[in-house]
C-alpha cells in the first residue's frame, strides 16, 4: 500500500499541488475572517447544574460581571477642584456609547419622603458641581448621612471612592468592549496625571478586556518564537537553508488550515485555540525530521533520489501516521470533556494535526523530487559522533545494565507518587498573572479597600407570587439574618439586596437620619410599604425594590462582591455557608441558589480537574488500540505505555515539589504529552516490528537495529519539541509558562525512556519467549 502511496504522490504531483495551493487559499480566505472571543469563556457543560442556574439568574436579572470599577484612594477626596474632576471624569465615562450606567459619589441619590403624594421621591444628592470648599464639605456631610452607599462607592475608613462602569450587555460581548476599556482607561489617566494620583482599575469587563490583549499579542509572539527556534534548530541539524525553509513553509501552510478551520467551524479565538498555531509548527516539525532523514539515510545508501523519496514514505509513513494519530488523540479526547472551550481546542488541534501530517507526506516528497541531491557536507550530520557515541551507550546499558534502569525507573516513580501527593488543585482568577502585574496589584487594592470585585450572588426563590414581601415580609428578615451571617467573613463585601433597599426607604421615610438606616419592625414595614406603592409599580421606591426582584416578585438576589481567594478557600466558604442558608432558608419552604462568576469559577477548575483522569484514561486505552495495530501482544502493548506513562508521573512529582497547581492550563499538559510521548514509542516499535518481520533479525538485534535506526530523529524531534514548548515560559501568563516547562520537561524524558526503558522491556519480553518465537 505504501508504495502505491509514494509513487502516486509523485506521478499526481501537479493535481496535488493544485489541490493543496487552492484549498491553502481558501482557507486563507476564511482564516482572514477569523476574530478573538469577547464572550466570557464557557467550560461547564451547558447542562452542568451550576451552570444551569447560573443562566437561570442570568436570564432573570441579567449579567453579573458587566461591572468595571476605578478606584481612588486620596485623603482630600472632597478637595472642591479635585471632587469637580472626579465626576467630570465619571460624565464622560457615562456619555461613552456603550455605556448602560455609571455610578460615582457626585452621582449618588437620596431617597426623599413625599408626605403631600405618599410616596417617595428619589432626587440627586449633588444638584449641581460644588464651586466653593464649603459646598464640596457639605456635599461630604450629605454622602456620609447615606450609610446606603458607605462601602459600595466609598469607604469613609480609608478615603478610597470607586466609579462603577456598567456596561450594556451587546457592547459587553462584542469587540466594542475593547475599545470603550481603552477610552475609560485614557480619560482616567488624565485625570491622574493631572493631579498627580495614581487610580486602580478592575471589575471582569477590565479583567477580561485585559487578559484577551494579551492572548492576542502572546500569540503572534509564540507564533515568531516557533518558527524562529524550530527554523534555528532544523538549520543546526541540516545545516541546510533549503531543507529549513521547506519544513518551516509546511507547517506554516498547517497553520493556515488551522486558522481557517477554526473559522469554519464558527469558533473564535479563545485562550486555548490561540495556542494550537505555535503548536502546530512545534508539533509538525518532527514530520519533517523523520522524512528528510530517511530520505537522506538512502541516498547515502545508493545515491538514488527517487528510489530514496520511495523508501522514505514506505518506511516512515507508517511510523508518522501512527505517531500523529497518538497525537490527534491526545487532543482529540477533549471533545469527550463536553465542556464548549475544550471542545473547541481538542476537535480543531486533532484535526489539523492530521491535516499537518498530509501536507508533510505529499509536499516533502514532491518537493525533494525537484531538488538536488544534497551534498555531502549536508549529509554528514548522520555519522555525527555525538550521536552515534550517545546511541552506542544506550544500546550497551539495554543490552547489559536492564536491571539498573529498571531501579532507576523504580526510584523515579516512587519519588514522583510522593510528590504527587504534595499537588493542590487551586486556581485564581488572576493568578496566571505576575504578583508586580497591574491586573493583580490593582484586584488586591479593591480587595483591601471593597472587600474584592468578583461577583458572588445569592438567588432566593420563595416558590410562590408576593413572596418576598408576603407573609410580614418575613423573608426579608430571614435575608437580614443571611447578610448578618455573611458579614462574619472578610472575603465578601457590603451586599446590595432588597433588605439594603428596604433600610434606605425607612431612613428616608423616617425623615433621613442616618441613625434608621434600619430594617424596621413588620408594622412599620407595612406603613413604609404604603408609601412605596404610592405610585404603584412606576414608583420610585418600587423601582428600587423592583432591581433586586422577578416580575411576580417571587424571587429576589443578595449581591456580594468577594475578594479572589481561590477556589480551595471558595470550597471551605461554600461548607460553612450552605448549613447557614439552609438553617435560615428551610429548602422545604425555599429554594436558595449560591452561584455568580465566583462559583462559576470553582465549579470549572473541579469539573477540568475530575476531566483530566478521564481523558487521559480515554487516551490511553485509545492509544493502546493503535499499537495493536503493531503488535499483538497483549504485554508489548501494555508495557510499552510504561515509557509513556513514567514521564507524566515525573512531571505531576515536580508540580508537586515545586507547589505547581492544577489549574486549567496546567491540567492540559497530561493528556496532550501522553500523545506526543507515544509518538515516540510508535517509531521504535515500528522499527522493531520491521527489523523482526521484514530484515528477519532476532529480537536482541533487531533491537540495536531501531535504537540506531530511530535515535538519531528522535533526538532531533526531541530537541525540537523541547525549545518549541519551551518559548512558552515566555508568557506573562504563569499557567502557560508552567505548561510550557512542564511539557518540555516531560517529552524530554519521554525521549529518554523511549529509548532506555522500552527497548529494555522489549528484551525483557523476547528473553521470557521461546528460543526462536517472535513477538506476534
Amino acid at each position: 500500500m505504501w508504495n502505491n502511496i509514494a509513487q502516486n504522490i509523485i506521478k499526481y504531483r501537479f493535481i496535488w499541488l493544485a489541490v493543496i495551493l487552492v484549498s491553502t487559499v481558501f482557507m486563507g480566505y476564511e482564516g482572514s475572517k477569523i476574530e478573538l472571543s469577547y464572550k466570557f469563556a464557557r467550560i461547564l457543560p451547558s447542562d452542568d447544574p451550576t451552570e444551569k442556574e447560573y443562566q437561570y439568574f442570568r436570564q432573570l436579572f441579567g449579567e453579573d460581571g458587566a461591572i468595571m470599577v476605578i478606584g481612588w484612594q486620596d485623603e482630600n477626596l472632597f478637595e472642591v477642584n479635585k471632587f469637580r474632576d472626579w465626576e467630570a471624569l465619571a460624565q464622560k465615562i457615562k456619555s461613552t456609547e456603550g455605556i448602560k450606567n455609571v455610578l460615582s459619589l457626585g452621582s449618588v441619590y437620596k431617597v426623599v419622603r413625599n408626605d403631600s403624594a405618599s410616596r417617595f421621591d428619589i432626587l440627586p444628592a449633588m444638584k449641581q458641581l460644588p464651586t466653593t470648599q464649603a459646598e464640596a464639605d457639605t456635599l461630604k456631610k450629605q454622602i456620609q448621612n447615606l450609610p446606603f452607599y458607605d462601602g459600595l462607592v466609598w469607604n469613609s475608613k480609608t478615603n478610597s471612592t470607586l466609579i462603577l462602569v456598567t456596561f450594556n450587555e451587546a457592547s459587553l460581548n462584542s469587540k466594542r468592549r475593547l475599545s470603550i476599556v481603552e477610552d475609560v482607561a485614557k480619560f482616567s489617566n488624565e485625570f491622574a496625571v493631572k493631579h498627580n494620583t495614581e487610580l486602580h482599575f478592575s471589575g471582569m469587563p477590565f479583567i477580561r478586556t485585559t487578559m484577551m490583549k494579551k492572548i492576542s499579542s502572546e500569540m503572534t509572539l509564540f507564533m515568531i518564537l516557533a518558527v524562529v527556534v524550530t527554523a534555528f534548530i532544523l538549520w543546526v541539524f541540516f545545516r541546510s537553508f533549503r531543507l529549513t525553509l521547506l519544513s518551516i513553509v509546511v507547517v506554516l501552510i498547517g497553520v493556515v488550515f488551522s486558522i481557517g478551520t477554526l473559522q469554519l467551524f464558527e469558533y473564535k479565538i479563545t485562550a486555548l485555540t490561540g495556542l494550537i498555531p505555535p503548536l502546530l509548527i512545534v508539533i509538525g516539525v518532527p514530520n519533517c525530521i523523520f522524512l528528510i532523514n530517511k530520505y537522506q539515510q538512502e541516498l547515502k545508501t545508493h545515491g538514488n533520489k527517487d528510489e530514496a523519496i520511495a523508501e522514505m514514505v514506505k518506511q516512515i509513513g507508517l511510523s508518522i501516521l501512527l505517531a500523529n494519530v497518538t497525537t490527534a488523540i491526545g487532543f482529540g479526547v477533549f471533545y469527550f470533556t463536553n465542556s464548549a472551550l475544550l471542545v473547541e481546542f481538542g476537535v480543531v488541534a486533532a484535526i489539523c494535526v492530521m491535516v499537518t501530517y498530509v501536507l508533510c507526506l505529499v509536499l516533502l516528497p514532491i518537493t525533494l523530487h525537484y531538488m538536488d541531491i544534497p551534498k555531502a557536507r549536508h549529509l554528514r550530520h548522520l555519522d555525527g559522533k555525538w550521536a552515534v557515541g550517545i546511541l552506542t551507550k544506550v544500546d550497551y546499558l539495554v543490552h547489559n545494565k536492564r536491571r539498573a534502569i529498571y531501579l532507576v525507573m523504580v526510584a523515579m516513580i516512587l519519588i514522583s507518587a510522593y510528590g504527587i501527593t504534595k499537588i493542590k488543585a487551586i486556581g485564581y482568577v488572576v493568578d496566571d498573572l505576575p504578583k508586580n502585574d497591574k491586573i493583580y496589584v490593582d484586584l488586591r487594592f479593591f480587595e483591601k479597600n471593597f472587600n474584592g470585585v468578583l461577583p458572588f450572588e445569592v438567588m432566593i426563590d420563595t416558590k410562590q407570587p408576593n413572596g418576598v414581601f408576603g407573609n410580614q415580609a418575613r423573608t426579608l428578615y430571614k435575608i437580614k439574618a443571611l447578610q448578618n451571617a455573611l458579614a462574619d467573613y472578610p472575603e465578601f463585601s457590603k451586599p446590595v439586596s432588597a433588605v439594603e433597599a428596604s433600610r434606605f426607604l425607612y431612613q428616608a421615610y423616617r425623615g433621613g437620619d442616618a441613625k434608621y438606616y434600619v430594617l424596621p419592625g413588620a408594622m412599620e414595614l407595612s406603613k413604609l410599604s404604603d408609601f412605596v406603592q404610592g405610585q404603584g409599580q412606576n414608583g420610585a421606591g418600587a423601582k428600587q425594590l423592583n432591581t433586586f426582584l422577578n416580575k411576580d416578585r417571587s424571587i429576589t438576589r443578595v449581591s456580594f462582591q468577594m475578594a479572589d481567594v481561590g477556589s480551595e478557600r471558595i470550597k471551605e466558604l461554600l461548607k460553612e455557608i450552605r448549613p447557614k442558608v439552609d438553617s435560615i432558608f428551610s429548602p422545604k419552604d425555599y429554594n436558595v441558589s449560591l452561584t455568580g462568576h465566583s462559583l462559576v469559577f470553582l465549579k470549572s477548575n473541579d469539573y477540568l480537574l475530575g476531566n483530566l483522569y478521564e481523558s487521559l484514561l480515554i487516551a490511553i486505552v485509545l492509544i493502546a488500540l493503535v499499537g495493536m495495530i503493531l503488535f499483538r501482544s497483549v504485554p508489548i502493548i501494555l508495557l510499552s505505555k510504561l515509557p509513556c506513562l513514567i514521564p507524566l508521573a515525573l512531571t505531576a512529582g515536580i508540580m508537586g515539589f515545586f507547589d505547581i497547581y492544577f489549574k486549567p492550563t496546567t491540567i492540559l499538559i497530561f493528556s496532550i504529552t501522553f500523545g506526543i510521548a507515544s509518538d515516540g514509542t510508535v517509531y521504535f516499535l515500528t522499527r522493531y516490528r520491521q527489523e523482526i518481520y521484514k530484515n528477519g533479525h532476532p529480537p536482541t538485534v533487531a533491537i540495536s537495529k531501531a535504537i540506531f535506526g530511530t535515535g538519531l530523529s528522535m533526538i532531533y524531534t526531541a530537541a525540537i519539541l523541547f525549545c518549541g514548548f519551551a518559548i512558552f515560559a515566555a508568557s506573562s501568563f504563569g499557567g502557560t509558562a508552567a505548561m510550557g516547562v512542564m511539557v518540555s520537561i516531560t517529552l524530554l524524558v519521554a525521549m529518554c525512556t523511549n529509548l532506555i526503558l522500552l527497548p529494555a522491556l522489549l528484551l525483557s519480553i523476547t528473553n521470557r519467549m521461546k528460543k526462536g518465537e517472535k513477538p506476534s
